[in-house]
């Protein structure tokens, strides 16, 4: 796929910032929206109020009459990281407020499927639940919240996802996604909203003197940041202000040693510095390791990691989720390979890209269900179009993961698919830029044909183009160890809030290829300011492209420092990368 590397408008006569902060951050803060010092203030005292969300009065007298009456509390939650942490942190709260009779339960994927269904209810009451709480689940969860209402278990639903039509008839939802609620971050994740819902729980329960009378020791909310921090960066939510915070609070956390003995095993086992931590570091290190219990096995695995209070025990169950990721990413490259097979056959060049279709499926009857939403990824990546990639479910049916690319909402096109054609999809969910879905086996080739149709409607072929946004060129003097580490420091940086990128033409000085995909250079400015030569490491690179015979290259990169042997060094992180003649 042909790139090309646009960079980013800046209007600085609309912003105003502190003159002692320097001038390079102000134009890369204020391409990204923002204009103000208040906006940069990341002080927990200017997190937004719990009061804004829907349903927290109904939600936290649940939870209260729970605690007083000593009631049994299920957590049904998700098989993703942020379904992870949000069940760590329901468990760890309301056990450290005192309630004696708390369980979780997280539907096997292979077995149950995503969310509260009435199968999941059945093996729900084998705990005697008086109240179940959904975490980062449960706004679609219309038939499981009756079928729990049937079996007289009272529902609390706490979600970040789109909603449907229709509501489950849950005793209470939170969810700033919900028609009529003011809350003014939509983008909180799932930990996030359990971590709001607890916030005001501790909140009411200080009002009624409850931690006194228990002789309890009111927790700090803050302790739970280093998860919510986790299950925020691990699911690719935009960094809104507040979620700026809060990840910024749970890194610094992390990078005091006051994170759980799980994070830090994770972060241990992932070969990261953890007093150098970044929000990328989660993302691409300690998430996917998290992740790997829920894509290959049992996610019960991970949340018990994030709960375990033993160190040495918390690294043994960081050892076994390290062994499942080495195992999903073998099984992620047969998987890309037939994959890349498949496109090689629609004749993938970039002279004939008009030719692909604008949404793209795919299928192979062996292939991993846990594994498909990583490949989707990857594909989308390689041919910037939307990308759903399926496998078979034990029922017949086939499950379906989606990414997609900016301009065209996921779930807002399975939604149009769905009101076309009301047969082909038996259920669907997610975000803009990721949906989970269920189909008949059958259904596949007209559904395939229609997501098809749906994305030349909903995209223009510039959509198709593949941007790298850059920040602009660095001089000679900005090639500095000082830059990296206040580019660092001025995060977190993540989705919609991106880790600055520069662009310049350098002299390949050398190249070679390590780890078998990474190519390995050494560049040289180019012009005038020829001479300073740099490390540089691009990622996967296109092993037919690199390495060449190319002198001269047009780079994307990230400043980064590299440690090693305790050696710090700095280094360009590569994001886009061509020959120039």
């Amino acid at each position: 796929m042909k790139k090309q590397i646009v960079r980013r408008s800046v209007n600085l006569a609309a912003a105003s910032f502190d003159d002692a902060r320097p001038p390079i951050l102000q134009r890369i803060y204020a391409s990204r929206g923002v204009t103000t010092e208040r906006q940069l203030d990341r002080s927990l005292s200017h997190l937004l109020s719990f009061h804004a969300l829907k349903g927290i009065d109904d939600a936290v007298q649940l939870l209260v009459n729970a605690l007083q009456q000593q009631q049994s509390i299920l957590i049904v939650g998700d098989f993703d990281a942020d379904g992870a942490t949000s069940s760590a942190v329901a468990v760890k709260t309301l056990t450290d407020f005192g309630a004696k009779k708390v369980n979780f339960l997280v539907p096997n994927r292979f077995e149950f499927g995503y969310g509260l269904t009435p199968e999941i209810v059945t093996v729900a009451q084998e705990y005697s639940p008086d109240l179940i709480v959904t975490v980062d689940n449960g706004i679609s969860s219309i038939s499981g919240v009756a079928a729990a209402n049937a079996a007289g278990i009272k529902v609390l639903v706490t979600d970040h996802h789109l909603p449907g039509s229709e509501l489950p008839d849950a005793a209470a939802i939170v969810n700033p996604n919900q028609q009529g609620c003011e809350f003014p971050s939509k983008n909180a994740a799932g930990v996030a909203v359990i971590f709001y819902v607890m916030s005001a729980l501790r909140a009411k329960l200080r009002e009624l003197k409850w931690f006194e009378l228990q002789n309890i020791s009111e927790p700090n909310m803050a302790s739970y940041l280093d998860l919510v921090a986790l299950g925020t960066v691990a699911d690719v939510v935009p960094l809104d202000e507040n979620n700026r915070r809060l990840v910024y609070h749970g890194l610094r956390r992390m990078r005091a040693g006051k994170a759980l003995p799980g994070i830090n095993a994770l972060i241990e086992i992932a070969g990261r510095n953890i007093a150098n931590l970044t929000a990328s570091d989660l993302g691409f290190a300690v998430g996917p390791r998290l992740n790997a219990a829920g894509r290959l096995d049992d996610m019960a695995l991970g949340i018990n990691c994030l709960l375990c209070p033993d160190p040495l025990l918390a690294k043994e169950m960081a050892l076994q989720l390290d062994e499942l990721n080495q195992d999903r990413k073998q099984i992620e490259s047969g998987m890309q390979q037939q994959a890349l097979v498949e496109l090689d056959a629609m004749q993938l060049l970039d002279e004939n890209a008009e030719s692909l279709p604008f949404g793209l499926c795919f299928f192979k009857s062996d292939w991993h269900q846990g594994v498909i939403g990583i490949l989707a990824s990857r594909i989308k990546e390689r041919v910037n179009r939307p990308v759903i990639a399926f496998a078979e479910a034990d029922n017949g049916e086939l499950k379906g993961s989606a990414r997609s690319i900016p301009g065209f909402h996921i779930r807002d096109a399975l939604d149009a698919i769905a009101a076309k054609h009301p047969d082909l999809l038996s259920k669907f969910g997610g975000h803009a830029m990721a949906a989970g879905m269920s189909l008949a086996k059958e259904h596949y080739d007209a559904f395939r044909q229609a997501f098809a149709d749906i994305a030349k409607e909903m995209l223009t072929e510039a959509d198709l183009v593949g941007e790298v946004l850059s920040d602009g060129e660095l001089a000679s003097n900005d090639f500095s160890m000082e830059l990296a580490q206040t580019l660092q420091e001025a995060g977190p940086w993540g989705q919609h809030f991106l880790e600055p990128v520069f662009d310049g033409h350098f002299h390949v000085v050398q190249q070679r290829i390590v780890g078998e995909k990474h190519l390995k250079l050494v560049l040289s400015m180019d012009g005038a300011d020829r001479g300073a030569v740099f490390d540089a490491i691009a990622f996967n690179v296109d092993l037919g492209v690199w390495p060449n015979q190319a002198q001269r290259a047009k780079v994307a990169y990230k400043l980064d420092i590299n440690e090693f042997r305790g050696k710090r060094n700095l280094q360009l992180m590569v994001e886009h990368l061509e020959p120039v003649e």
